[in-house]
């Protein structure tokens, strides 16, 4: 076995005995997930992402083990995002407390398995139309613009999305979460609950949110191996920072900024490669990548705890 082979081997096992670890003693089925507990699996998860990363810097280099860190940090920074999101669908549809850690896991599982989807295609597009790239970066130009100057205060409605829409007029749709069970059977007849319709929008959520990450995290790596574990090691710790930062996730007014400057730094790098590497070597661009990330995240987080927008709530609480 080549190092390539050996790594995403270690990954695999990795991920599949976190994944019963975190489902047979971290996680309790229909059990309201406390703040302690919701701390272990972040910490768990995080810890598990930062031992791969020391593992790429042994097995393959310092460069690309940066490369994989500056990926997992921006994706975990987005998955913050997503988290006031995720708060708003399962208030939408009234989702019990004691069902959100299953339904949250089923709909990130859902999610990775998209994002592989999406990155296998993306991956390939490059390497057979190097030009992608440029695309990806006025992309990532006008998005990062656009986050960054957005006033608008109108709340997403779930109820109001394409998918929903798609859902409720292709299937029979119960008004219920049908006691935990996603598909059920009322009068002779099949019916979804909410908690299926609540699973599904999570998952195509996320695949929304990726239409920005995944450029992003290829901006700063073209290693494929760096953007799959990155994005699978941010998304599998998505459920337990949901728990953590629930409560908190609203205070952060100007993370968005913090994101937007990052994705536009990462659109300009990808539009300007070609001059970026007559002048500035592979291995001190992937450090200020790295040092951008930093500062603009911690950065715009720090600066939200001291200045709150006018007219926000103090907090989120989901019911």
């Amino acid at each position: 076995m080549n190092t390539t082979q050996i790594i995403y081997l270690v990954f695999s096992v990795v991920i599949f005995l976190a994944l019963i670890l975190d489902l047979g003693l971290l996680s309790k089925k229909n059990q309201v997930v406390s703040l302690k507990s919701a701390l272990i699996q972040t910490i768990f998860w995080v810890a598990l992402a930062m031992g791969f990363f020391v593992f790429m810097w042994i097995e393959r280099d310092s460069k690309v083990a940066l490369e994989y860190l500056s990926a997992y940090l921006m994706e975990w920074s987005l998955s913050i995002d997503n988290i006031f999101v995720f708060i708003l669908i399962f208030s939408s549809f009234n989702v019990k407390e004691q069902y959100y850690g299953r339904v949250l896991l089923i709909g990130i599982l859902m999610a990775i398995v998209f994002r592989i989807i999406f990155i296998t295609v993306g991956v390939a597009l490059v390497d057979r139309f190097h030009w992608v790239l440029y695309i990806f970066g006025v992309f990532l130009l006008y998005t990062g613009y656009h986050m960054f100057t957005s006033t608008d205060d109108e709340e997403f409605d779930p109820h109001d999305t394409k998918v929903y829409r798609f859902l409720k007029k292709y299937l029979p749709l119960a008004s219920h979460d049908g006691k935990g069970k996603y598909i059920i059977n009322e009068n002779g007849k099949t019916m979804y609950s909410t908690l299926f319709v609540v699973v599904v929008l999570l998952a195509f959520i996320d695949l929304v949110f990726a239409l920005d990450s995944i450029p992003a995290v290829m901006g700063i790596s073209r290693d494929k191996m760096v953007i799959y574990t990155s994005n699978i090691f941010a998304v599998l710790g998505l459920r337990s920072l949901f728990f953590l930062l629930r409560g908190a996730v609203s205070k952060f007014d100007y993370l968005q900024q913090g994101i937007a400057i990052v994705l536009v730094f990462i659109g300009i790098k990808m539009l300007a490669e070609h001059w970026i590497n007559q002048w500035i070597d592979k291995g001190t661009q992937v450090l200020l990548s790295l040092a951008i990330i930093i500062v603009c995240i911690t950065g715009s987080i720090f600066y939200s705890m001291y200045h709150q927008k006018k007219g926000s709530p103090k907090d989120v609480h989901p019911s």
